[in-house]
């Protein structure tokens, strides 16, 4: 398969699968309203063993439109960011993320049944915001602080600030974030490069970065750079050619 093909799949499945997993959830609260209203009690039940199967099935229940409106805008939006920085291991993430932050809400929870994808959206907020700032790179650096600018206030909703919500599963998925931020810190140390992507890249070559002075600063106006006479002078350049005598 060629390099083109390759990226043409990448660039499909950073879209695909974030839009499947959400559509997943949304046909699964058609079926629960329409058809089996049971699957609602199909979530997580600390300390019961009943309710272990909860930490596999909870993150696709809702308990009304509302609230999977409100879990369906960020899993996508994280999801999209998730496969196109961390292609790698972005399934890990997810699936070991809906594995340990059930585990972690069924350990701590209060005895009520707890339900809704918040918990992997708590995930993806903590991976993303630490493994940017872990990475050290500028451009994964600029998503964490974009993430905290979108989702910062979520900070609050793993204390029991809010009554009928499960903040246990908020504070299982930031503790399960940066659990796989810091496993998972030197596999994938920067984005992946595309094919037209340069082998080594310089900030100092990077149009974006020029804005920014030794200090931080953002200048909007960039002086024009001066060439180099030496560089810039039309004196004749003289090649010279070497044939080895056939002699």
């Amino acid at each position: 398969m060629s390099h083109h093909q390759q990226q043409f799949r990448y660039s499909t499945g950073v879209i695909a699968y974030p839009v499947f997993f959400v559509l997943l959830i949304w046909i699964v609260f058609w079926l629960q309203v329409r058809f089996f209203p049971a699957i609602k009690t199909l979530g997580v039940y600390p300390q019961k063993l009943e309710g272990l199967s909860g930490i596999l099935f909870s993150p696709f229940i809702h308990a009304d439109i509302q609230h999977l409106y409100h879990n369906s805008i960020p899993l996508f939006v994280l999801s999209v960011a998730l496969f196109y920085f961390y292609r790698k291991i972005s399934w890990k993430v997810i699936l070991y993320g809906i594995l340990l932050s059930g585990l972690i809400t069924w350990i701590i929870g209060r005895p009520s049944n707890h339900i809704g994808a918040s918990g992997l959206v708590y995930v993806l907020v903590s991976f993303i915001f630490f493994k940017g700032v872990f990475a050290k790179h500028y451009r994964l650096v600029a998503l964490s602080l974009m993430i905290i600018f979108l989702y910062g206030s979520m900070i609050w909703y793993v204390f029991p600030v809010k009554e009928g919500m499960s903040w246990e599963g908020h504070l299982g998925g930031l503790i399960s974030g940066l659990f796989f931020a810091i496993i998972f810190r030197k596999s994938v140390a920067k984005p992946e490069r595309y094919v037209w992507q340069e082998p080594e890249y310089n900030e100092e070559d990077d149009a974006f970065m020029r804005h920014f002075d030794e200090n931080g600063n953002f200048i909007e106006n960039l002086e024009p750079e001066i060439e180099d006479e030496s560089e810039t002078n039309n004196d004749p350049k003289i090649n010279y050619i070497f044939k080895k005598s056939k002699n």
